[in-house]
């Protein structure tokens, strides 16, 4: 018989405070990421964080459960392995928008139109910050950093349009000045089937002095308080185009989006596919007699 063991949010913390600049964004991520787990109750031993290269990509060092610091754009790509070898894992990756929407920007979109089981939570500060403030895929056009000293000529990606219209089933915004609303998306991202997009407005205090947190909260407005239908795709879309691509200035929609449970994960068709199996359960190695006659032709 299972136990039911009560969780908190510190059952998931390390014996070693966060390495971020004081007030970054990432401490908002790392709470939220937290609570979501513990309010699901999800056992540690069943989480695996991964990501890739920057600030953000340094959580997992944070959290007590199994975790893997990636190479530069390619947390997707190990995540999809872990998920589809074992599908009973939870599988959170993590990861910054130069990470994410710039060198790795083709494993998102892959991972959306195949529906792989992920939670994708992209701290979102539009800027590179662990180089010290560099342009990002998201920095907003006219913005100046080490790298535009006279404003970017850049328009800046649309994450959300990207996801909904590569296939994801799961796609959301949130704000990490607002723990506990990003904590209820993080939370239904986990427990979505398939891929589930959380993109983070997450201030970077040090190196982005344009988009604070004053900027945000001036701007943002809950999807859910607007009469939003997260099952509407065309609706999802106009309001995922609101910004920055319409109106880089104007209010920002965060919030759920977009949500399919219909669409069956990969992960799923594989263990179908396998008959019933897990890969790590499946015996994958073929005998002697189907290599013989594969080779015959």
């Amino acid at each position: 018989m299972k136990v039911e063991v009560s969780r908190k949010p510190l059952d998931y913390a390390v014996n070693r405070p966060p390495i971020w600049c004081p007030g970054c964004g990432d401490y908002g991520i790392l709470e939220a990421l937290r609570r979501a787990l513990a309010e699901l109750g999800v056992p540690n031993e069943e989480v695996v964080v991964v990501s890739g290269i920057g600030c953000s990509s340094q959580l997992p060092h944070f959290m007590k459960t199994y975790g893997i610091h990636g190479i530069h754009g390619r947390a997707v790509a190990i995540a999809t392995g872990v998920k589809i070898a074992n599908p009973r894992l939870k599988v959170v990756v993590v990861g910054g928008d130069g990470d994410g929407y710039g060198i790795g920007l083709n494993h998102m979109i892959h991972a959306a139109r195949r529906n792989v089981g992920l939670t994708y939570l992209v701290s979102n500060n539009q800027v590179y910050g662990l180089t010290t403030g560099q342009m990002s895929p998201t920095t907003l056009k006219g913005v100046k950093t080490k790298t535009t000293p006279f404003g970017s000529l850049d328009e800046p990606v649309n994450p959300l349009a990207l996801a909904l219209a590569a296939g994801a089933t799961y796609v959301a915004r949130g704000f990490s000045g607002d723990v506990a609303h990003l904590a209820k998306l993080i939370k239904d991202a986990l427990m979505h089937r398939g891929f589930a997009l959380v993109d983070v407005l997450s201030p970077c205090v040090t190196f982005n002095r344009v988009n604070t947190y004053d900027w945000f909260r001036a701007r943002v407005y809950k999807l859910e308080e607007a009469g939003h239908d997260p099952g509407d795709y065309f609706q999802a879309y106009r309001k995922a185009l609101e910004w920055p691509t319409l109106d880089p200035v104007g209010r920002i929609p965060i919030g759920l989006f977009y949500r399919n449970e219909d669409k069956p994960a990969y992960e799923e068709e594989v263990v179908k596919l396998l008959g019933g199996k897990a890969p790590i359960e499946a015996d994958l190695q073929p005998s002697a007699e189907a290599v013989a006659a594969l080779l015959k032709g």
